[in-house]
């Protein structure tokens, strides 16, 4: 039940998506697309992570950040007052880092602790947004929070392969690096920014570099899947890394463009591609066999991005922006209908097994 909210939030953001593109939308309301971001980056992501987070950690309470973060995502859409709903959002990422405090204790992780300083850049940008910030300026934060959650699960996958510590002392130098820095962007922009580039091209060269997907990729089935999804997302991270590095702040135009749809659509929802038939089984207790459509919505993703950003953003060309927008949230349509198709076959068999 917890991740209808964040289904709900999904919805709302590509209706959001629409509107902003100047597109007719199911709800045509201008408003949604001031709450865009938020809602798809801690309302979407946000619940969904804490969820799996609440799923793992393994108590009663922990379920309040993902119903924190869902119902603050409700409220702005529906538009409730700032005033109630912001503070929902804030405790829902308060939540979070404190279910990444219970699984530290358990068991002091650098992965661990790589996640929770995600957790740390979603408290900011809540309270950021509550503050009336605009939204660009919390970009760095919301991009920080997913960036480094993703970098967190994927270190500890990737200890399969390394040889030594040192590694993963790069990691976490690149991590420490990137948080300083999204405070920096803050505070001097000018400065801040090609801080936050460096850092996250660092991030990026360590996951291109160290991932066992570098392998998988030569696999078959589900492993290979995962690992294209997880490849096609890291070379999306060059394209902010490398504007905020040469270019400093980007909050306007078409480079701003790039880099929140590299970040958020190249980036973070192709992590949520690989890693659903994983994650989406342990969360709602019921199978999604993985099934080679799903290369289908990857395809249509990452080459409607093509289209926007590459020609749209970096040729000015408006028509290539819309229209690889509205391909972008196709992608995503089509791959939540064959994940739920895959589901609903998956479940029938073991009805069938429990049947007998």
């Amino acid at each position: 039940m917890l991740l209808l909210p964040g289904a709900f939030a999904l919805l709302a953001g590509l209706d959001a998506a629409l509107v902003l593109l100047g597109l007719p939308a199911p709800v045509p309301d201008t408003r949604l697309g001031e709450v865009h971001g938020i809602v798809l980056a801690l309302g979407f992501v946000g619940t969904v992570i804490a969820l799996e987070r609440a799923v793992a950690a393994g108590r009663a309470l922990g379920y309040l950040a993902p119903a924190a973060l869902g119902a603050g995502a409700i409220g702005l859409v529906l538009g409730a007052p700032r005033a109630l709903a912001d503070p929902v959002l804030v405790a829902g990422t308060v939540g979070l880092l404190g279910l990444y405090v219970l699984l530290w204790r358990r068991a002091a992780d650098l992965a661990v602790l790589i996640q929770a300083a995600g957790a740390v850049l979603a408290i900011g940008a809540a309270l950021l947004w509550w503050a009336d910030l605009p939204v660009p300026q919390l970009i760095p934060w919301l991009s920080g929070f997913l960036i480094l959650t993703i970098a967190g699960e994927r270190l500890e996958l990737a200890r399969i392969v390394m040889s030594s510590g040192r590694t993963q002392g790069v990691l976490a130098a690149a991590a420490t690096g990137y948080v300083v820095a999204a405070l920096a962007a803050l505070l001097w922009p000018a400065v801040g920014y090609p801080l936050l580039g460096a850092a996250l091209l660092g991030l990026t060269g360590w996951l291109a570099a160290r991932d066992i997907a570098r392998g998988t990729v030569r696999g078959s089935g589900l492993p290979r899947y995962m690992a294209v999804c997880l490849l096609a997302g890291y070379a999306w991270l060059l394209v902010p890394a490398g504007l905020w590095l040469l270019t400093g702040p980007v909050v306007t135009g078409r480079g701003y463009d790039a880099v929140v749809h590299a970040v958020m659509l190249g980036f973070v929802m192709s992590m949520i591609m690989a890693h659903a038939p994983v994650i989406l089984p342990a969360v709602l207790r019921r199978p999604l066999p993985y099934t080679r459509w799903l290369y289908l919505p990857v395809a249509l993703l990452h080459a409607s991005l093509l289209l926007r950003i590459v020609v749209g953003d970096g040729r000015d060309i408006q028509g290539a922006v819309s229209t690889g927008g509205v391909l972008n949230i196709v992608a995503i349509v089509v791959f939540v209908v064959i994940a739920a198709g895959s589901a609903v076959r998956g479940a029938r068999p073991a009805q069938e097994r429990g049947e007998q």
